[in-house]
Order: structure tokens, then C-alpha cells, then sequence
């Protein structure tokens, strides 16, 4: 578990720069060493909202390892197919990232379902307590938020699961504490979850 930097070009800042290493993504993580073996050296990295697969694509042609396509779900098919068979013709590796938003990827195009069919498919996954906490801890950095060692410790029970639910839960306790005028303490911390939850959400109790 951690933070890692990645080596991304100057003027990239915040969450841009840096990603939380946990148990959604470390497998996906370790395969990106490896592209020269992915079957037919593409893979499909599929996430949700704010897992960062946009900043694994960025490191990965940044960082000389291949080429990526970024949100290739919304991408017309056949000009997508053509990407991908003038990277095969290169021998050179291809990371296509898609969200898991609308659901899973559907390719309509049977030549490039079928290319992609057989390529290597990387998920990531929900964060378990100690990613959460490691991701409340890296928003709130970046926020410049003071949040006590005990934060994540009353936060992740009670939170939205997702990394786009720490996210959301940083920005409102960080604008709530701004609100106020005090410091981010139990107070702030439950009107932000009443405020993204539910005042009725029963892991509030």
C-alpha cells in the first residue's frame, strides 16, 4: 500500500501526478512492466470513474513503454480498429483504458471484438479500508486539508466505497471547513457523509 510518482511530463500537478497503490489496481499496476507479453501486446483497462486509469495511460506512453488510448469506449470503432492494427504492424504495445460507468464495453465492429477479445483484460477494482484511507489522505494533501490521523478511521466505515466516493468526501469536508470557518473535526466529517449519503444512511449511527 502507497503512493507511487509517476514520471509524468512538467506542470502536471495533484492527483494528476500521483497515484494511490492498493488492492483495486496492483495487479493492473504490475502487468503494465510486462506489455512485450500481453497477448498480441494489448490490453483493455477497464475501472470506474476516478480510479485512475487515465493517469496509467499517461504513464504508460510517458514513460516509453507503448502507446495508450484513453476513454477508447467512446472512440469510433473503426478508427479504432485502424489504431490497432498499425500498432500490431510496429510491434508496438497498446493500452486502451474504458470506463465501467455504463456498464461493460460492448464493440459493436466484429473485426476489432474479436482482436480485443483476445487481448489482456485488466480491472480495476473496488478499494478495500486501507486504500480508502490512503486515498482520503492523498485528496486531502492535495487540498492542503489538515485531517487528524483518527479521520480515516471514522470516515472509511461510513463512506461511499469507491474512489470517486473518497474523492467527493474530501471536497465537501474541505468546503464545509471553509463554510464554517473550523477546523475539519467530527462535526464536519458527518455533515459531509449526511450530506453525500442520507441523514438516514444507517452506517451513520
Amino acid at each position: 500500500m502507497g503512493q507511487i510518482a509517476l514520471p509524468l511530463a512538467p506542470g502536471g500537478a495533484g492527483a494528476a501526478s500521483r497515484i494511490v497503490v492498493g488492492n483495486a489496481n496492483r495487479t493492473a499496476l504490475e502487468a503494465m512492466t510486462a506489455a512485450h507479453a500481453w497477448p498480441f501486446r494489448t490490453a483493455v483497462l477497464l475501472g470506474p470513474a476516478r480510479s485512475g486509469k487515465s493517469l496509467i495511460a499517461r504513464w504508460f506512453t510517458e514513460n516509453g513503454a507503448g502507446e495508450a488510448i484513453d476513454d477508447a469506449d467512446r472512440m469510433d470503432e473503426t478508427a479504432l480498429f485502424h489504431r490497432w492494427n498499425r500498432a500490431q504492424e510496429s510491434g508496438t504495445p497498446l493500452l486502451l483504458t474504458a470506463s465501467l460507468d455504463q456498464g461493460e464495453w460492448r464493440i459493436a465492429l466484429p473485426d476489432l471484438a474479436s482482436r480485443l477479445g483476445a487481448a489482456l483484460h485488466l480491472r480495476i477494482g473496488a478499494p478495500d479500508d486501507a486504500m480508502l484511507a490512503e486515498l482520503i489522505a492523498l485528496h486531502a494533501e492535495l487540498r492542503g486539508l489538515p485531517l487528524s490521523p483518527d479521520a480515516a478511521a471514522y470516515l472509511v466505515p461510513r463512506m461511499e466505497r469507491t474512489h470517486i466516493g473518497a474523492e467527493r468526501l474530501v471536497a465537501a469536508i474541505d468546503r464545509l471547513s471553509l463554510e464554517r470557518k473550523a477546523a475539519p473535526g467530527p462535526a464536519i466529517w458527518r455533515e459531509a457523509l449526511e450530506e453525500l449519503m442520507g441523514p438516514s444512511e444507517p452506517r451513520l449511527l
